[in-house]
């Protein structure tokens, strides 16, 4: 057995793994990373790498379909298996970054093993025990298997395995119509899928009823069958006759993806020996990300928030103060955008208009903007889309667009809110033109028309000033 001491060790090489430990080595300190998995996680192998490589090419197969513009749209010709070796070249040019390689060349020490607390401050990795100063759990989230009967004896697919198929679904059912269910569902339906996507409640239901609305209407209009308020009773069927018994009828396809959600990997660690407490198969974290056990953080999915790459890159920043520095740090939730890569796009930051209204009552301004008065959306014929900025006291608190590339459109709304900017001081950027960052402009401009254009007092001032003026 080999005593391993070190200032730091990461439990899990994910996104917020390989942050943390990339800055820390880099910073001076001895770093550990334990990875029982694949380096990288989920991201780069299950999640935002293969999917948005697997929606690009359901993209240009969708360009080609449909043509525009007066080009005459064509029926694409479809390689499933070559669409999923896009998605291997994807992952495999982005794999060396995140490599054992890469970051033993940094100065971390890379053990490749499921690790288990043995005490307070003891990590058991094969025949290594890890004594170090501070730990971050970063373990990732994995898929989410509902107790649904008859769901053990079908063939099913979740994120992890729907990416090893080699063959287009005939018809793939979905059960989970939240940001997975709804990007596969596209995806698949363009690659020349029948599919049919199935929710207890309401598809997109956390987002905005009025943007949601736009991305439903397009899977509609792309053939995705869309079942709504519709509770799984039963699984049952086998091998490429699958059934789906809900109280609103029974559904037969030939595929089955099963995208519920995802819940915290903790299972491994023996938590209860580190002095680490949980909830409801959740750790107990402070506002800093600290266990009960001081010494023990957690980052990313495995914290037990929302479960983005970004979010969890943001948490390897905050941790990394009080661990390597000494500093107090809190994070925050607020300023964190979250985007569904459908076409059209759905972003959002902050509360949408009815979580900010139920807050904020009257005290909330809503803005909006629709992308039909855009100009670079006419000349390229673009998709439908609508921005709403809500503001209270002249700062925004939350953005919802919904159109084509939102997700790169909320990114100077994620910096608006990260620093308490206020519309006035947005109103002063200048947007290239004919560009779509000119929405976010407009809809400041929204904003600020009523008080300039409605406002008597503003009148009156002018024209008082045009009768002083030489």
């Amino acid at each position: 057995m080999a005593i391993v001491k070190t200032d730091l060790c990461i439990i899990g090489a994910g996104s917020g793994g390989l942050s943390l430990a990339a800055g820390a080595v880099q910073m001076g300190a001895r770093v550990v990373l334990v990875e029982g998995h694949k380096m990288g996680g989920d991201c780069l192998n299950h999640g935002c790498v293969p999917s948005k490589a697997l929606l690009a090419a359901a993209r240009t197969a969708q360009t080609m379909r449909a043509g525009g513009c007066g080009i005459r749209g064509m029926a694409p010709e479809v390689d499933y298996a070559a669409v999923m070796g896009h998605v291997r070249h994807a992952i495999a040019t982005i794999a060396p970054h995140d490599s054992v390689d890469r970051f033993e060349e940094l100065g971390v020490q890379v053990i490749l093993g499921w690790g288990r607390f043995t005490g307070p401050r003891a990590l058991a990795v094969g025949d290594d025990v890890i004594r170090a100063r501070r730990y971050v759990i970063a373990t990732g989230a994995r898929s989410v298997v509902p107790p649904i009967p008859g769901l053990g004896e079908v063939p099913f697919l979740t994120n992890e395995t729907l990416f090893d198929l080699r063959n287009c679904p005939d018809h793939l059912l979905i059960v989970g119509a939240g940001p997975v269910g709804v990007e596969m569902a596209q995806a698949h339906a363009r690659l020349g899928a029948r599919v049919t996507l199935i929710e207890r409640g309401k598809a997109l239901g956390r987002e905005d009823p009025e943007l949601r609305a736009l991305v439903l209407e397009r899977l509609r209009a792309e053939g995705v069958e869309i079942v709504e308020d519709a509770q799984v009773a039963r699984v049952g069927g086998g091998e490429g006759a699958i059934t789906v018994e809900t109280g609103r009828g029974v559904f037969a396809g030939s595929h089955l993806l099963v995208a519920v959600g995802r819940k915290p990997a903790l299972e491994r660690l023996n938590l209860d020996a580190a002095g680490v407490t949980m909830r409801e198969g959740r750790l107990i974290l402070g506002p800093d990300l600290r266990t009960a056990n001081r010494r023990i953080h957690a980052i990313g999915d495995a914290a037990g928030g929302a479960q983005f790459t970004h979010l969890a890159g943001y948490q390897a920043g905050v941790v990394i103060r009080p661990i390597l520095l000494g500093l107090p740090a809190r994070a925050r939730v607020d300023h964190i955008p979250r985007v569904t890569y459908t076409e059209p796009e759905l972003a959002q930051i902050g509360p949408t208009e009815a979580e900010a209204r139920e807050t904020h009552g009257s005290a909330l301004s809503v803005a909006r903007f629709d992308f039909a008065g855009n100009d670079r959306v006419i000349a390229t014929g673009q998709a439908k889309g609508l921005i709403k900025v809500m503001v209270v006291k002249g700062r925004p608190i939350g953005v919802s667009i919904a159109g084509p590339e939102a997700g790169e459109l909320i990114a100077p709304w994620a910096l608006a809110l990260a620093n308490g900017m206020t519309m006035s001081a947005i109103a002063g950027m200048v947007a290239p033109y004919p560009t779509l960052s000119e929405v976010n402009k407009r809809v400041v401009g929204a904003y600020f028309s009523p008080k300039l254009f409605e406002n008597p007092w503003v009148k009156r001032g002018v024209r008082l000033v045009q009768t002083l003026l030489p």
